[in-house]
């Protein structure tokens, strides 16, 4: 146990959560960071000790890293639609600011920013590493855009203000305390449910979110200042990651292959109706226009400076299912 204290944000999400975790279990003493209104299951069984107060107040973000030598700041607006898209990016733009800000204020020894493997490109040749950084206008959607520019201002205070930073990108992250759930989490939960009887030929990197979790202590302890790592698992087509579902389930795995063009009026008429009735749509065209890309990325980076390791994809979705089970979200 060390008597540094280390302060990480969004700990009520699905990431930040894991991450809290994974500190506690290094030894280290550990302040998370959640708004009062954030829902409080992952707030249950929190490893230390827990501060109320919204990243987009600077006083709070200030009075919440008080006494701290290292920070995770994992929160985020992770939406892939809202009714005002360009409010995501204000959000994300605005809370990173307040943390890079009051980082450098506070003379924080390092800190660990959560960026997200949309902030790189897809390679059309095969898995994408951390070269192939993305410019705001080169992304699909709001949340891609908001991350593009948050993790800019990251980049940029460590070169022009000594901001001692790393950066992570985290892929697809599944299993357990996914309680929102994810975009990703929606589809596994889908499934099993025997709600996805098709699918589109899309593919994405999948990772157990303890393996994030852990890539995140790693890169406080080991990574370099400036540096940038993904953390992923495995490679996986959209149809593989269902069948893997369906087999956990004991169902029959979806066969019919949906190309995406013709999807296009549904989602459009989906957000319409999202819009109007207040609920976030399932489908979206965001969604499918990033859907055109396989979002294959490589670990290799952190495995070699970081010693970084994934499990298998199959026990995240095993760990996945089971928590959406004990949840009442699959029957």
């Amino acid at each position: 146990m060390t008597d540094e204290l280390t302060l990480v944000t969004g700990v009520s999400g699905f990431v930040g959560a894991a991450v809290a975790q994974a500190l506690a279990a290094s030894g280290r003493r550990v302040r998370g960071m959640a708004r009062a209104t954030s829902a409080r299951t992952n707030l249950e069984d929190f490893p230390g000790e827990l501060v109320e107060g919204d990243l987009r107040d600077a006083g709070a973000v200030r009075r919440a890293m008080a006494g701290a030598s290292h920070v995770f700041h994992v929160a985020a607006d992770y939406r892939i639609w809202a009714r005002d898209p360009e409010e995501i990016v204000r959000n994300n733009r605005a809370t990173t600011q307040n943390v890079i800000d009051a980082a450098l204020g506070a003379g924080i020894e390092r800190l660990v920013y959560t960026s997200s493997v949309a902030t790189l490109l897809p390679d059309p040749e095969g898995a994408a590493d951390e070269s192939r950084v993305a410019r705001p206008e080169q992304v699909v959607g709001a949340y891609k855009r908001s991350k593009v520019v948050a993790e800019e201002l990251v980049r940029a205070a460590v070169i022009e203000r000594g901001l001692p930073a790393v950066i992570v990108h985290p892929s697809t992250p599944i299993g357990p305390r996914d309680v929102r759930p994810t975009p990703t989490g929606r589809i596994i939960v889908e499934a099993a449910n025997g709600k996805m009887p098709a699918f589109v030929d899309s593919g994405l990197n999948l990772v157990h979110v303890d393996d994030v979790a852990q890539g995140h202590v790693l890169a406080l302890e080991r990574g370099v200042i400036g540096g940038q790592y993904i953390l992923g698992g495995q490679d996986v087509s959209l149809a593989a990651m269902l069948a893997t579902v369906a087999r956990q389930m004991g169902r029959k795995p979806p066969t019919i292959r949906v190309p995406l063009t013709p999807l296009m009026p549904f989602a459009w008429a989906n957000e319409r109706f999202a819009a109007l009735l207040g609920y976030e749509p399932f489908l979206t065209l965001d969604g499918l226009r990033m859907a055109r890309h396989h979002m294959f990325y490589s670990s290799a980076k952190a495995e070699r400076e970081l010693g970084y390791r994934a499990r298998r994809y199959e026990e995240a979705v095993a760990d996945a299912i089971r928590s959406f089970r004990e949840a009442g979200m699959i029957r």
